[in-house]
Formats: C-alpha cells, sequence, structure tokens
C-alpha cells in the first residue's frame, strides 16, 4: 500500500502492516483539523491582550476556517508558563502554515509589547553576599 505523507512524499508499506497496527483516518468525513501553537512567556504576560492578539491575527489570516480560537494557560512550570492557542484549518496543510504564521507573530507581539514577559531567570540573592557581611 502506498501512503501520501505530510510532505508529498510517498510511503510504501505491506498490507499486513495495517492489519497489525491500528490506525486512525482523519480524513474519512472531512479534512479540518486542528493546530497548535505553544508558547513560553514569563508569569508575568498579561493574558487578555494576548487573546485579542490571536483573534485579531487569525481574522486576517485566510487559512484559518473560523470554527475554533482558543488561547489558554496549558501549564505552570517552574521558570514559565506554557500558553497554548488552539486553532483551526480546512486541511492539515493549511493548519500547519497557519500555525507557523500564529507562532511567529505571537512571539513579535510580546517581543514588541510585553518583552519583559519573555521567559527568564531569577536569581535572589543573599543580602549577606550582597554587602560582605557573612
Amino acid at each position: 500500500m502506498v501512503v501520501r505523507i505530510w510532505d508529498k512524499r510517498r510511503l510504501v508499506l505491506p498490507s499486513n502492516y495495517f492489519l497489525e497496527k491500528p490506525f486512525q483516518n482523519w480524513t474519512r468525513v472531512s479534512a479540518d483539523i486542528l493546530g497548535t501553537v505553544f508558547t513560553y512567556t514569563d508569569y508575568t504576560i498579561p493574558f487578555d491582550p494576548l487573546r485579542k492578539e490571536l483573534i485579531r491575527l487569525l481574522e486576517s489570516n485566510p487559512l484559518w476556517d473560523k470554527k475554533v480560537n482558543v488561547l489558554e494557560v496549558a501549564d505552570a512550570r517552574e521558570q514559565t508558563l506554557e500558553i497554548r492557542a488552539l486553532m483551526s484549518a480546512e486541511t492539515s496543510s493549511h493548519a500547519w502554515d497557519l500555525r507557523v504564521f500564529i507562532r511567529e507573530k505571537l512571539i513579535e507581539f510580546i517581543q514588541r509589547e510585553y518583552p519583559e514577559c519573555l521567559p527568564r531567570k531569577r536569581v535572589v540573592l543573599n543580602k549577606a553576599l550582597q554587602t560582605g557581611n557573612e
């Protein structure tokens, strides 16, 4: 069996591969798909402006099918917040291009509007060490 993969190459697999390994056909009913973009920021990032920017970016891009638009904190790690933007597109190739666009533009937005919210390391110095009074 010949399967066309995402980058348009052809993958040749023996028929028994499909009998032995379960698989999902994501395009049987429709080719639409969700795309996810993760960004990492400092805890001080304001979420509402980021959500508004995601909406603005999606509405300006014809690849977005106008079905899914979500921005949420996916994880809170020791040093950073993991922010997930979820969006939808009609095909997997549109979803890929939309994800790349959104990732770049959200990073540019944070760099321009909230540079202090980019990930950073914090170091707490002992006051005695700062003054040399140990």
